[in-house]
C-alpha cells in the first residue's frame, strides 16, 4: 500500500479539527496529490464519528511527539519504542508510514489543548485511557519518567477529562512502590477485604479489552497489558491480606 493510500484509508474525524490541521502540515503536498477517489474517502470518512483505529493511531502520533518533547531532550530510546509499538501493533509496513509521519508531526509547535479537545469529543472513555496508558510508556522507555514528562501527561489526562484517580491508577502501572496495588485499583490503603474485591471487580470491568474492541484487535492487545496489571494487583492484595 502507498503512503497516500495508507493515509487516505486511515482517518476518519481526525482528518478534521486541530489533529487534521497538523497531519495535513506534517504531509506537505501529498494530500493535495490525491486522485479524486482518494479524495472522496477523505470526505466520506470524515463523517464517520465513531473512532476507528487510524483515528487513535494519529492522535497517538501527535500526543506522543507533545510528551517526548516535554524535557527538552528528545531520546533515541523513546523515539525507538514509539516504532516499536507502531510495529507490533500495526506491522512493519504501516508502522513504517506511521513514523513517516510522526518525524514531520514532531517538528511541529502543537497545542495540546486543541488537540485534546478534538480527542474528547470524538473518542470515547476507554480508548482515552488507552491513549495515556501509551503515553507512560513512551515516558518510560528511556528507563525514567522525569517530572516534565509527568506534568505534560497529567495536562493531557486533564485536557482529556480523564479523573484524578484515573490517571493516578494507570501512573502507577509504571512505578514500583509500597502502595501501587492500592492506586492502580483506586483504593485507599485502608480499604477492606470487600472493598478491594469490589474495586478489583470495577477496574477489571473498566479496563476489560474488549472496551475497545472497535479499535482493532491490535488495539486490544494493548488494551490486554492494563488488564493484566489490574489483575497483578488484586492478586499482589489477595497475598498481604491472605484472603
Amino acid at each position: 500500500m502507498s503512503f497516500t493510500k495508507w493515509i487516505g484509508a486511515a482517518l476518519g474525524w481526525a482528518f478534521g479539527g486541530p489533529i487534521g490541521a497538523i497531519v495535513g502540515m506534517a504531509l506537505g503536498g501529498v494530500i493535495d496529490g490525491m486522485s479524486s477517489s482518494e479524495a472522496k474517502t477523505f470526505k466520506r470518512q470524515y463523517q464517520t464519528r465513531r473512532t476507528q483505529s487510524g483515528d487513535f493511531e494519529v492522535s497517538l502520533l501527535v500526543l506522543a511527539s507533545i510528551v517526548i518533547k516535554a524535557d527538552g531532550k528528545p531520546d533515541q530510546r523513546e523515539l525507538d519504542y514509539v516504532r516499536q509499538q507502531f510495529a507490533g501493533m500495526y506491522g512493519k509496513d504501516r508502522a513504517n508510514h506511521a513514523f513517516k509521519l510522526f518525524k514531520s508531526i514532531n517538528k511541529q509547535d502543537i497545542s495540546a489543548r486543541q488537540v485534546c479537545m478534538q480527542i474528547r469529543q470524538m473518542m470515547d472513555h476507554p480508548s482515552r485511557l488507552q491513549l495515556l496508558h501509551f503515553l507512560f510508556g513512551i515516558a518510560k522507555a528511556d528507563g525514567h519518567v522525569s517530572d516534565a514528562e509527568v506534568k505534560q501527561i497529567q495536562t493531557i489526562s486533564g485536557y482529556l477529562g480523564i479523573s484524578h484517580r484515573d490517571f493516578e491508577s494507570i501512573k502507577a502501572m509504571f512505578y514500583s512502590s509500597s502502595d501501587n496495588a492500592y492506586k492502580i485499583l483506586e483504593i485507599d490503603k485502608s480499604a477492606s477485604v470487600d472493598e478491594i474485591k469490589k474495586a478489583y471487580r470495577k477496574m477489571a470491568k473498566k479496563y476489560h479489552p474488549d472496551k475497545v474492541i472497535h479499535l482493532g484487535k491490535e488495539h486490544q492487545e494493548g488494551a490486554k497489558e492494563k488488564f493484566r496489571q489490574v489483575q497483578e494487583a488484586y492478586e499482589q492484595l489477595q497475598k498481604e491480606r491472605g484472603f
